[in-house]
């Protein structure tokens, strides 16, 4: 197992590296000289240069990434365009925020998902199976933001259950995360459903049900640990994409987490804090993804020995 963990930690290496110079890369490509934003709009010609040579923005592109790399691994993701604020702290004051909703939204994709996927696979070509399609299709069709909108509109300004804005207290959880959440819970109750009813036709279900087994110990303690095993990878994969979707529900629910701030800054043309957020939202989704790798070896001791 401490092999397998190893591979594991010694794979994700590489690709953080990767990352670093991709997300280097796409936010030197971005429309906007950072020079002119920090000198201003009016600023002579004479201003401006001597504002790119202390930004080293009059050096080789590779050389400033080195720069920028340096600092990355000293903790050093530069200084805010817009209010001369380190990077790094102003994303780590954001950031709770942020993983409160992803672990909000990710407990109404479990709570949901999995168990209206399991009774659709029990309650095959039903009235609940269709019901539980219909419900799947709709959560991956409906675009989280319209959704958003809508729970807005009638949780907040018709019944006024609900604050339809800022975080502090669970309530200002319930909307956004309800928004971040119906997707991902309706594709995986289309791949519970899918995955209970491959693994119930196996012999080995057969063999239990021979036995004398009731059929909620041949759901429950035979078939559901098998058939998570699939669902296991997808849970990772979605809490990690979760984070790329809180930027959307985030900005129409004005909750104050790094998506919000990684939106903000697009239109202001922030450079050094747009390049510190999506560093760290691929940083979280590498070890996201690498938890789940580690956690399905635990599940299924075959992934360790290939």
């Amino acid at each position: 197992m401490h092999i397998y963990i190893g591979k594991r930690i010694l794979q994700a290496i590489p690709v953080v590296l990767l990352v670093t110079l991709i997300t280097f890369s796409l936010v030197h490509l971005m429309p906007g000289d950072p020079a002119v934003i920090m000198a201003g709009e009016d600023a002579s010609r004479e201003t401006v240069e001597m504002m790119r040579r202390a930004m080293g923005l009059d050096q080789p592109i590779h050389l400033q990434y080195w720069d920028w790399l340096s600092g990355v691994f000293t903790g050093d993701l530069g200084t805010s365009l817009r209010d001369h604020r380190s990077v790094l702290p102003t994303i780590i004051q954001r950031l709770p925020a942020t993983i409160h909703l992803v672990i909000a939204s990710f407990i109404v994709n479990f709570v949901i998902g999995i168990p209206i996927g399991i009774i659709s696979s029990i309650k095959q070509n039903t009235f609940i199976d269709g019901f539980a399609r219909i419900f799947a299709l709709l959560g991956i069709s409906l675009p989280n933001f319209w959704l958003g909108l809508m729970l807005m509109f009638l949780f907040s300004h018709n019944l006024q259950w609900l604050p339809a804005s800022g975080a502090g207290t669970i309530y200002h959880l319930i909307m956004p995360a309800i928004a971040l959440g119906t997707a991902s819970a309706g594709l995986i109750t289309r791949l519970t459903r899918s995955s209970m009813l491959e693994v119930v036709r196996q012999d080995y279900i057969r063999t239990a049900r021979s036995k004398g087994l009731g059929e909620r110990a041949v759901i429950y303690k035979h078939a559901l640990k098998n058939a998570m095993l699939p669902v296991v990878t997808i849970f990772g994969l979605q809490i990690a994409s979760g984070l790329g979707g809180s930027v959307i529900v985030e900005s129409v629910f004005g909750y104050p987490g790094i998506g919000r701030l990684m939106f903000n800054r697009l239109l202001m043309r922030d450079f050094p804090m747009i390049t510190g957020n999506l560093l760290v939202f691929a940083f979280l989704f590498i070890l996201i993804n690498l938890i789940t790798d580690i956690f399905y070896g635990v599940l299924d001791p075959r992934i360790r020995y290939d």
